[in-house]
């Protein structure tokens, strides 16, 4: 072997073990899916029992006049003893009707309903949270606090569902499975509802099995009174992410998290990229400050809790890195390609028939957990990848049939055509990165709104969330404003 050969071998494997690596969202998908079942048999309710606790419900309010007086007659509704659920909406010095409809709200229940108001607004929600628990924590009445957003509403059995939990001292938080609840669904809201199947009646039912939950859902989360005052009694307010850095630190004190699927809120969810955008922003950001806060706890075990495990870095890790995982196994690929082709080629087959079986599997799997949610998002669910994508699957699975395309429309392969396919197909990832983006950007254009969802049905859904999260790093990189950025809500869940 000549000296040259030797070098391009070398080149060779190191541009495979590249790629190979940036395989791993892929691998933790399916690990989460293989372990999905064992939720069957592992799972929280052979300790659950009935228990109902004195709740006080905890209401951060700004400006949400539309919404909170639904909110609050949905509340009193719940199947729930009446003596044991009292309702505190704390007003972030709203500036619309949101005072005079709850303090309506309070006046015709007694007790039972409470206005907290802020005269000084705009700090954050968990700033918001804290003048609420610095309330009901210093009434011994309170036995339990359900943080929840002004624009969900809860299901009748699902405060009963979260509490029975409780019955186990070790248990120090629930939180429950937050659906896409909009009466005016458009094409975004059901490509969210298939995420949230997902991301939590899949991904959390997992996590459930391993026994570290990632992020308590903000619009409702049960905490017991012992688990509050072990993290001081208040919310962490250095972050954007609050309700992930609260499930930590439950964690981190030797309290177990529960996620409890039969538990249903409707939530509200945005119709635009933009308003999208907005709101997951502040959730990539906030991931982002967590990862850097708690930089000494990934991968190393420990006793008192699961976060430190492998599997659960992996599976944080795979998600906040999934853009560069996509950029880099495209520049991983185009290197490969021009030092073994023929390599490249199989290692490109390998891969998007593995991302291929894992897609069918999880999708298939997912949609079951939510009949409803599938049969009116089953395109989306299709869709989710991306047409782009879902191309490259088919010409993994068939590459004779895409030659045969190419023929018969008058485009034979050649050994020239095939290189630069080839490298298309390889750079699909930032094409669907920028697609994406792009959507954003024409979106409020005349027309816009048609040729946007032609570009998240063509780069993905996924690339919509990964394009947001690219633009996460630039605003944590450049320091940018970090407020609270309220997403709009008009009070479109259909109760």
């Amino acid at each position: 072997m000549t000296a040259v050969s030797w070098w391009e071998a070398s080149l060779a494997v190191f541009f495979l073990i590249v790629v190979l690596v940036c395989t791993l969202p892929v691998i933790s998908t399916a690990m989460q899916f293989l372990t999905l079942p064992m939720h069957a048999l592992r799972n929280h309710y052979g300790k659950a029992a009935p228990h109902h606790p004195n709740v006080a419900v905890i209401i951060p309010a700004w400006n949400e006049g539309l919404v909170i007086g639904p909110a609050i007659d949905r509340l009193l509704q719940l199947e729930y003893p009446t003596s044991g659920l009292r309702i505190f909406v704390v007003d972030d010095a709203s500036t619309d009707d949101t005072p005079a409809i709850v303090a309506s709200k309070a006046q015709a229940n007694p007790g039972r309903v409470v206005h907290l108001r802020r005269d000084k607004g705009g700090e954050g929600k968990a700033h918001t949270l804290n003048h609420g628990l610095d309330v009901v924590l210093a009434d011994e009445w309170t036995e339990a606090v359900l943080i929840m957003d002004a624009d969900v509403i809860f299901a009748r059995n699902s405060l009963r569902k979260l509490s029975r939990h409780l019955a186990d001292e070790k248990v120090g938080a629930v939180t429950a499975y937050i659906a896409e609840g909009s009466s005016d669904r458009n094409y975004l809201t059901r490509f969210i509802g298939i995420e949230y199947v997902i991301g939590q009646l899949a991904s959390r039912r997992s996590q459930n099995v391993t026994g570290a939950i990632a992020c308590l859902a903000g619009g409702a989360q049960l905490h017991s009174r012992a688990n509050l005052e072990a993290i001081g009694g208040r919310i962490p307010t250095g972050t954007l992410a609050e309700d992930t850095m609260t499930t930590f630190e439950g964690q981190l004190q030797g309290r177990r998290m529960v996620f409890e699927p039969y538990a249903v809120v409707l939530a509200e969810e945005p119709r635009t990229i933009d308003g999208l955008w907005k709101q997951r922003l502040r959730w990539a950001r906030g991931n982002v400050q967590l990862t850097s806060i708690y930089r000494k706890l990934w991968f190393r075990p420990s006793r008192v809790h699961n976060l430190g495990s492998v599997g659960f870095g992996l599976s944080w890790f795979t998600v906040l890195l999934l853009p560069v995982f996509m950029v880099v196994a495209s520049i991983g690929m185009l290197a490969l390609l021009a030092v073994h082709s023929e390599l490249s080629e199989f290692v490109f087959r390998v891969m998007w028939i593995s991302a291929a079986c894992v897609y069918m599997v999880s999708m298939l799997f997912s949609v079951q957990l939510d009949p409803q949610t599938g049969r009116r998002s089953w395109r989306e669910a299709v869709m989710f990848p991306g047409l782009g994508a879902l191309i490259l699957m088919s010409i993994a699975l068939f590459p004779s049939g895409f030659a045969w395309v190419l023929d018969q429309v008058g485009l034979p392969v050649t050994d020239q055509s095939r290189v630069v396919w080839a490298a298309f197909f390889y750079l699909w990832g930032p094409i669907a990165l920028l697609g994406a983006w792009l959507a954003r950007i024409i979106e409020p254009l005349p027309g816009g709104r048609f040729f946007a969802g032609v570009l998240v049905y063509t780069c993905g859904y996924g690339s919509l969330l990964c394009a947001i999260t690219v633009d996460s790093y630039i605003k944590e990189w450049r320091r940018a404003d970090a407020s609270w950025i309220k997403t709009e809500k008009i009070g479109r869940v259909a109760s």
